[in-house]
């Protein structure tokens, strides 16, 4: 089993792993087949999750990526180690109550608990209906009940987990990574998930800001608002041609090092992440 023996702090990223990784499911489903990414930064390859993973590693953290099935993390592993970090793969399904347990449990056992949680999931349920399928009507109940369990009951029974730890020791950090859905409800379009729960994440953000802040526990909602740089969106026709419209991850995990290192005096509790060219989102 892994042990982190130097006592390194521990950082988890759930959904360490991106769907529009070389061979992710929006990169199979947009491009219909797997992409070589061996030309690209190796901080982009993994999306956010992957950049967040590295970033925290480098800065000395012993890093935990959780991801469904173990071979979508091996090369982001295989990477942070070669950069001289360490790491550990554990497989959670977030639609099983038992699955994040156990995942939390190997977690604590083998490296220790949580300093930093970075709450990462995503999902493509809706992405994948035709344009005449775009009416709530046609969504069927099982999309719903995915986009729910990624979005609000999943990050409920991982707050359930490592809060505790993190109040008792009076400091920590839990962020999540959402998107502009979270902060207005609109018409889903061809082409995009159901994120209208993602609404409910931000709102799970600041009951626990209300919650924690007070025992000493950053939390914050991070909205990322536009196309992030990954393989599959950077091989998108329309972007190829206006690549200033996507947001680098790596500068992204730097936002999340940013909240983690800010001092307690002034913690933001949420923050929006906005390419130059684009009107923000409201």
């Amino acid at each position: 089993m892994t042990t982190n023996p130097q006592g390194k702090p521990v950082a988890v990223v759930v959904g360490a792993t991106s769907k529009w990784q070389s061979d992710g499911r929006n990169t199979k489903l947009f491009h219909g087949k797997e992409l070589d990414d061996s030309h690209l930064p190796v901080g982009i390859r993994w999306g956010v999750g992957g950049a967040v993973a590295q970033k925290f590693a480098q800065e000395g953290f012993f890093t935990v990526l959780t991801t469904r099935a173990e071979a979508n993390a091996a090369p982001l592993a295989a990477a942070i180690r070669a950069q001289g970090g360490e790491c550990l793969i554990v497989e959670m399904d977030l639609v099983s109550h038992e699955s994040i347990a156990s995942a939390f449990s190997i977690i604590r056992s083998s490296v220790g608990d949580p300093e930093v949680l970075v709450y990462n999931a995503g999902y493509l349920e809706g992405r994948d209906l035709p344009p005449e399928k775009e009416l709530l009507e046609h969504i069927p109940v099982e999309m719903l009940d995915t986009a729910m369990h990624i979005a609000s009951r999943g990050p409920f029974l991982v707050a359930k987990e490592v809060l505790p730890a993190m109040r008792k020791k009076g400091s920590g950090s839990f962020f999540f990574s959402n998107n502009s859905s979270s902060l207005r409800g609109r018409k889903r379009l061809t082409g995009q998930s159901l994120y209208y729960p993602r609404v409910m994440m931000r709102t799970l953000a600041q009951v626990l800001t209300e919650e924690y802040s007070e025992h000493g526990v950053h939390v914050a909602n991070v909205v990322i608002d536009g196309t992030i740089d990954s393989p599959g969106t950077r091989a998108m026709p329309r972007l190829q041609s206006r690549p200033e419209l996507v947001i680098n991850p790596v500068k992204i995990a730097e936002a999340f090092w940013y909240l983690h290192t800010q001092d307690r005096s002034c913690w933001t509790h949420e923050l929006q992440l906005t390419p130059f060219p684009v009107k923000p989102s409201y």
